[in-house]
């Protein structure tokens, strides 16, 4: 099977569709069902939804084709963010919910010791590896895990078997692997490939994933004005594609700066940010950036819950974004924080640990619930009086006669100081 290979200034629907077109045919006419695993709309920008949408078009009516997002702990996607992702074209029945609770069969674990090795000696629990039951479902001649290579807080840089592992994924994984990443320390493996969680994954794609008939399709896209283009198109199943796709995401999605930022404002699209969950990509993407007792304004109208979960969700209102060491001590402690090590992982990654301030100005939240999780809240329509987002531009701008650094999507790239970047 020989990989494919795109990298542009803007690459254009034909020139995916014949480079996948080219790429399927390389399989044969043994193709009679195929699992297709795209992200879910809070990937909208990575063009994942057209990939997809060419690929069933390619491999229908011939072949039956199923789609299951790759959810994670995510919220199921809505029949108006399917056809505003997949298109119209695609029928409703031909897509499959993951459920990560109950949907999921294990294949292997991850011995303590390596774990143990990998984080030098932070953390020593083994890894149960379940993943959702469909991927060994014997049936399927093909299954394509479909997505973008971007800077990403828990493994380092999204995508590649961390869609099949935590996105098709179980709890156990689900729970282990974000916690993981969360003693590691996000500062230290943010932007990065061969991170503790990477090699976790690693670990598992050699030894369990080996025998399933998996193939990749990476993009790296970049957007501007709302405008998303692809840069760089791979498919195949070989490491070594995703170690390119990485380099070029580095060089098109990371804004390194040399002085600190005092003032950063992050507006959520409310189509895509509906959680806190989700909407702390805002304080992921922008810490490294950040100046000591500097200020993170989150514009999010469209936050209505802390959770995508509706148990987890009930974790981040009974503990709050408290710092590093708290929920470090409390998932020791507690029951529920230590049953679900993801929730403390994201405690841990939605804390400034008391260096910056994070303000929220949801949509549907009151300050009662922002402030009863540490942060500090600012009524959402002084915050669109005061920043008006739909008139600055990304980057700098001056603000009442202040300069503040503009961010429209979080989930675009990574921004940090180049002296704490390159920090090891």
């Amino acid at each position: 099977m020989k990989d494919v290979r795109i990298v542009g200034e803007d690459i254009t629907c034909k020139e995916m569709e014949q480079a996948l077109s080219s790429w399927l045919e390389g399989f044969g006419d043994k193709l009679k069902k195929v699992l297709l695993l795209p992200p879910d709309y809070t990937r909208n920008h990575s063009k994942a939804g057209l990939v997809t949408d060419v690929l069933y078009k390619k491999l229908s009516p011939d072949t039956q084709v199923d789609i299951m997002p790759a959810l994670g702990t995510h919220a199921a996607v809505s029949d108006e963010e399917r056809i505003k992702m997949f298109g119209p074209d695609i029928p409703k029945d031909r897509f499959i919910v993951h459920n990560w609770r109950d949907d999921v069969v294990k294949i292997g674990e991850i011995p303590a010791s390596y774990v143990k090795d990998v984080s030098r000696g932070m953390v020593d629990f083994p890894i149960s590896v379940d993943i959702n039951r469909r991927l060994l479902d014997e049936s399927y001649d093909l299954i394509i895990s479909i997505g973008q290579v971007v800077p990403h807080e828990v493994v380092g840089m999204a995508n590649y078997t961390k869609n099949v592992l935590v996105g098709c994924g179980g709890k156990e994984i689900i729970d282990k692997s974000h916690f993981l990443g969360a003693v590691w320390g996000l500062e230290n493996l943010m932007g990065k490939d061969h991170s503790p969680v990477r090699k976790v994954f690693d670990y598992a794609e050699e030894r369990f994933l080996k025998d399933i008939p998996l193939q990749y399709i990476l993009t790296v896209t970049t957007t501007q004005d709302d405008v998303t283009q692809v840069r760089g198109l791979w498919a195949g199943r070989r490491r070594e594609l995703f170690e390119e796709a990485v380099s070029l995401s580095q060089r098109l999605n990371f804004t390194l700066l040399d002085d600190p930022l005092d003032t950063v404002v992050v507006y959520l699209d409310p189509e895509q940010y509906k959680s806190t969950w989700l909407g702390n990509k805002a304080i992921y993407r922008t810490r490294m950036a950040i100046a000591d007792d500097g200020d993170l304004i989150i514009i999010a109208p469209g936050v209505k819950h802390f959770g995508e979960d509706k148990d987890i969700d009930v974790l981040i209102r009974k503990y709050g974004y408290t710092g590093t060491p708290r929920i470090l001590d409390l998932s020791n402690k507690e029951d529920d924080l230590k049953n679900n090590l993801s929730a403390a992982a994201h405690l841990i990654h939605g804390s400034s640990e008391g260096r910056f301030r994070i303000t929220y100005a949801p949509g549907h939240l009151t300050r009662e619930e922002v402030e009863g999780v540490n942060f500090e809240y600012m009524p959402l329509e002084e915050a669109l009086n005061l920043y008006k987002p739909d008139m600055l531009r990304e980057g700098f701008n001056t603000v009442d006669g202040k300069t503040i650094f503009f961010i429209g999507n979080p989930g675009k790239g990574l921004w940090a100081l180049k002296s704490r970047f390159f920090k090891e």
